[in-house]
């Protein structure tokens, strides 16, 4: 039968968009750009969105939106749970479980496969199997290094939700194309591979674009199950968007994750998370490929996912590596400092240059900037190669008529204590 709720998500997908404050301007058959990726927009986007419009975008991407008397009770009995976990507020869940979706819409691939994590890892980014499976997606060393997913000495990606989630879109969007956009017959050859669904195809004298998967013949009952499964798993979701405490458990602000790079300097998660402010045991907890939260070095950027900053949010902290004597600017005094304007003497056209410090500022950049020698900006502000900057500080970039160290902009000394 067709699912019930369908007018229902409508009215509720257009009440979280309102309750965001967006507008619901997308088709209902275009897949949105992924709030994981963040646009190329001046203006930044918001860091929470509702619940509910993460599942509500899950049920527009389905390709099968129906459930009947022949959906598995058995594999419904056995994922009964799932629905609890989505809701529960103090879990990864549900943010992980957006940012898959947000992927799949933006590859334009059914929603199904978002339950694959489910399915395979509860959806635990550290999850493990004895048998050797690792992460969201529980690759095996091997399929990993087929898919470009790095593993080495203090790192797996396997376990990073950004390496996996994209490799498994990638080979996802390629199985899909294979056998004519046939999601059955894509998870089939997720789960056995490609090359033994194909053979079952012919054996059984089929073509993939009008396929019956039921009847495929030397396949595993395991693969069989597996499209029974993940269908089981949505209509349980559909049977718990029915109950109302479930409804007002996902109406509620859900952190938009995001993969973000790590600066080459950084050596431990929980430094970077500091200094962003997040909270470090769930930035670790998210991305459990570094080893202990240690950064390990490796030929290209790592990528961490964790929520996206909030619109004019400003990082307490941030490490330049820009030059050898580059100055790191270390937690700032106030939060508001960061965009204060100040000036050490008034504003004439003989008066000396000042500069308020913005994160990401250097005495290396500062010195190219106003053309001045680094070792004359250090010495005018007292500062030492090994000193530190605060955001709100401001430096005298040009001598100034009477020697003063430079202040903050709250008053505190720019000279490290």
């Amino acid at each position: 039968m067709r699912r019930r709720g369908a007018r229902r998500l409508a009215a509720a997908l257009a009440a979280a968009l309102a309750a965001c404050g967006a507008q619901a301007t997308e088709p209902a058959d275009t897949a949105a750009a992924p709030a994981a990726q963040a646009p190329p927009a001046a203006t930044p986007g918001p860091a929470t969105r509702n619940g509910r419009e993460i599942y509500a975008r899950f049920r527009e991407g389905l390709a099968d939106p129906t459930c009947g008397p022949d959906t598995s009770q058995r594999w419904q009995r056995h994922f009964a749970a799932a629905p609890k976990k989505l809701a529960a507020p103090d879990t990864d869940v549900l943010p992980l479980f957006g940012y898959v979706v947000d992927a799949l819409r933006e590859a334009h691939l059914p929603t199904e496969y978002a339950l694959i994590p489910f399915v395979e890892s509860g959806y635990k980014p550290g999850a493990r199997s004895g048998a050797g499976p690792a992460g969201l997606w529980q690759f095996i060393a091997l399929t990993a290094r087929d898919h470009e997913i790095p593993i080495r000495p203090g790192y797996d990606g396997r376990l990073s939700p950004v390496e996996s989630t994209r490799a498994a879109v990638r080979y996802l969007k390629t199985l899909h194309g294979m056998f004519a956009g046939d999601w059955r017959l894509a998870v089939m050859a997720y789960n056995a591979g490609e090359y033994r669904v194909l053979g079952a195809l012919k054996r059984s004298g089929q073509r993939a674009m009008d396929a019956d998967p039921e009847k495929l013949v030397g396949l595993s009952g395991i693969t069989h199950a597996y499209v029974r499964k993940l269908h089981a798993l949505s209509c349980v979701l559909d049977q718990a968007d029915d109950r109302e405490e479930w409804r007002r458990a996902l109406d509620r602000p859900v952190a938009i994750l995001a993969p973000q790079p790590l600066p080459a300097s950084v050596t431990s998660l929980d430094t970077w998370a500091r200094q962003r402010r997040l909270d470090p045991s769930r930035v670790q907890r998210i991305n459990p490929a570094f080893a202990g939260g240690r950064i390990a070095k490796g030929k290209r950027p790592h990528l961490v996912l964790a929520p996206v900053p909030a619109p004019n949010a400003t990082p307490e902290t941030t490490t330049l590596a820009d030059a050898a004597d580059a100055v790191a600017i270390e937690p700032a005094f106030a939060d508001a400092a960061a965009n204060a304007v100040a000036a050490a003497e008034p504003a004439t056209a003989a008066a000396p240059r000042t500069h308020v410090v913005q994160p990401g500022d250097s005495i290396w950049r500062l010195a190219k900037r106003y053309d001045v020698r680094r070792s004359d900006l250090l010495e005018r502000n007292g500062l030492s190669a090994s000193g530190v900057l605060h955001p709100g500080m401001v430096l005298q970039v040009d001598a100034p008529s009477m020697s003063a160290p430079a202040q903050a902009a709250d008053g505190v000394s720019a000279v490290p204590e």
